[in-house]
Formats: C-alpha cells, structure tokens, sequence
C-alpha cells in the first residue's frame, strides 16, 4: 500500500512540474535555445575598413588677370584695289613701278590721247573767248550801249564754252588711271608703248597702313570684347605688334558658327605685309582667379575640365574651370570657389564623393603656386 502511495504522489509531483512548465510560456527543442524577445540576434563579425586615400591639397592664391581670348588668324590690307582703263588705247606714260608709294591723285598710267589733249587746249581757248565778250557786254549794258539782250547771250556763250571745257576735260580723264588713295604700287600689269583693252588691268595698289589682323572669335568668348579694346598681334616672324579692336562682325559664319573680327596696327613704314599669319590675343577685363600647375586639370564624372577638392567633411567634389589664360607660369582658372582646398597631388585616384586625408602641400608647393600668381599679375 505504501507503495502505491509512493507512485501517486510521484505521479502528482510530474504533473505540478509540468502544469508551471507551461505556465511559463517558454518551449524549446530539446537540445534548442530560443530567443527571447527582447533580444537582438547575434551580430556578424564587421569587416576592417579600407585605409582611406591620402591627397595633398592646397588653398591657392587669389589673382585679378585680364582675360586672354586667342584667335588665329592672318595680316590683310586695309584696302586693296585692282586699276583697270576706261578706254582702250596705246600707253603713253606709266610713271610708277612695283614698290613705289604713291598718294591720292598721283597718275599711275596714261593713255595716248594728242587728239584728247588738243581738244581740251582748244576748248580753253574758246572759254577764254567767251568769257571777255561776256565782260565786255556787261559794261556795255551798263553804260547804255547795248541792249541787255546782247549781255544775256555772251553769258549763255560763256556758259557753254565752259561746259564744253569740262567735257573736253572729262573725255581726256578717260585716259588717264590716277591712285584712289595713299598706297604702295603692289603689281604693275603692263608696260610702257603696250596697248590695252577697255577695262584692262593695269596695277594693283594696296593701303597697309593700318594693316588688320584678321581672325574669328567664337561664340563663346564675343561676350568679353567690344571695339576699342587693345590686343596683340604674334606674327609669324617672331614680332609681336600691339593694335586695337576695329571691328566686329554681328552675323556669325554658318559654318563654324564664329564671329569675323579685326584689330588695326599701326604700319608707318609699311614693314607688315599683307597675307602674314598671326595670332591675336585680346585682353578682356580682369577676373577673379586662381593660378594653378596644368597637372590638376582632370575630367570629371560628366566629360568636363575641371579640378578637384574637398570639402569640409574631407570629400572629392569637382568644379568646372574657365580657362582664363595660360600662362608660362600655369594656368589662370576663374569658377573656384574661394574657400577651394584644391587636390594638387591624387587627383585622378579619387572620385566625387570619396572620403579622403587630406595633407596640407609642403613649404616648397606654396612657395611656387606663391610665385607662379606673383608672375601672372
């Protein structure tokens, strides 16, 4: 009977236990451990970050420099003109050779025209006529002694005697080929005693002084120049003259979608031809910029020329340049920010948006970009 008891009351005890068991909520798998709600599961292993990039940077030097708009282009006469006869005819006289200088007026050619001449002579002489028998026929009017009729038709004589004259004159000027303006003689196509055509072309004389540089400014760059402004001009000996916007063109070249302009330079003696390869260089207004080595000019994300910095969280970030000038010194380039800490060294191992440690440039890089804004002022 004891016995029996003893089971009972194990029995009760099994079912106590397992009756709390599930009160506590908490099953598991034998051999399992269950997550507790409040807990978070075990996190992964993090990975070692990768050592971030080191690029040198610098605050360059701020410069005020005139921009520099370069155009190629060639030297051309001020004027040119091509002579040609008003009548045919033998040629009596041809007073100037290839080279010469000539003025306005100065006879370059001159046909044979004895018959012109001595109708101009005689026309003289009849106006020469004419013009006393008016004179006298004027005081005879005035004392009475002549009807004023007589006065009024030696003035209509004299009248056509003179117009006779300038006829005379004007048909003789058919022979003759005078310089339109001051030049030099740059062809001569004929020769004394030859005989030319009517329209035939007899020289060619040039005006160089001034002499224009000629070229074609683009689109982009017509905003910074208006006549007026001063400009260089390289010739391609070596010789650099100094000359002034004369001209610019309000009607672009359909081709190139450029703009035709002119600078005059002064050529006293002549010494520029015409025809001569230049290049021109016009200085625009000073800008604000910064002087910079070429080697920091990159390519941005986009295809653009720009540079490289970082900003205030030490991240790439690009700025677009505009070329002010190139220089001997570097590289004159406006649109930088003036807070910019530039990458000079790294540029093109980075990208936008990269984190980086920035170390500042050595005394030497400062002291030469120093030197280099120095040399471009």
């Amino acid at each position: 009977m004891s016995k029996i008891r003893f089971h009972k009351l194990a029995a009760l005890v099994v079912l106590v236990a397992f009756a709390a068991w599930m009160g506590t909520g908490e099953f598991s798998s034998v051999g399992s451990a269950q997550t507790k709600p409040d807990e978070k599961p075990a996190q992964a292993a993090e990975q070692p970050k990768a050592p971030l990039r080191t690029v040198m940077v610098v605050a360059p030097p701020r410069v005020e420099h005139a921009r520099a708009i370069r155009i190629s282009g060639q030297t051309e006469a001020e004027k040119r003109a091509t002579l040609a006869t008003r009548a045919a005819g033998i040629i009596a006289e041809l007073p100037v050779k290839q080279g010469d200088h000539i003025k306005q007026g100065d006879l370059i050619l001159m046909l044979d025209a004895e018959e012109k001449a001595a109708a101009v002579e005689t026309a003289k002489a009849v106006l020469s006529q004419r013009k006393a028998e008016w004179e006298a026929a004027q005081k005879l009017t005035k004392a009475g002694s002549a009807a004023k009729l007589t006065g009024d038709i030696a003035w209509s004589n004299y009248q056509t005697a003179q117009s006779q004259l300038q006829a005379s004159e004007a048909e003789l000027s058919r022979n003759q080929v005078k310089a339109p303006f001051n030049g030099v003689v740059d062809r001569v196509s004929v020769e004394l005693g030859s005989s030319v055509a009517q329209g035939g072309e007899v020289a060619t004389i040039l005006s160089l002084d001034p002499i224009l540089a000629k070229g074609e400014i683009s689109e982009r760059d017509l905003r910074y120049v208006k006549i007026g402004d001063e400009a260089d001009v390289s010739l391609i000996n070596g010789e650099v003259v100094k000359g002034k916007v004369r001209y610019i063109s309000r009607d672009a070249t359909a081709k190139t979608r450029t703009f035709p302009i002119e600078i005059a330079v002064p050529n006293k003696d002549n010494a520029i031809p015409a025809g001569m390869t230049a290049e021109i260089t016009v200085r625009a207004n000073p800008t604000d910029a910064v002087v910079l080595p070429r080697s920091v000019v990159t390519l941005g994300q986009n295809g653009d020329l720009g540079i490289r910095a970082i900003d205030a969280a030490s991240k790439v970030v690009f700025f677009p340049i505009d070329l002010v000038d190139d220089t001997q010194k570097g590289l004159v380039l406006g649109g930088i920010p003036a807070d910019a800490k530039v990458i000079i060294a790294g540029q093109d191992l980075v990208k936008e948006g990269d984190e980086v440690q920035a170390q500042v440039a050595d005394e030497a890089a400062l002291k030469k970009l120093a030197e280099s804004a120095a040399g471009t002022q």
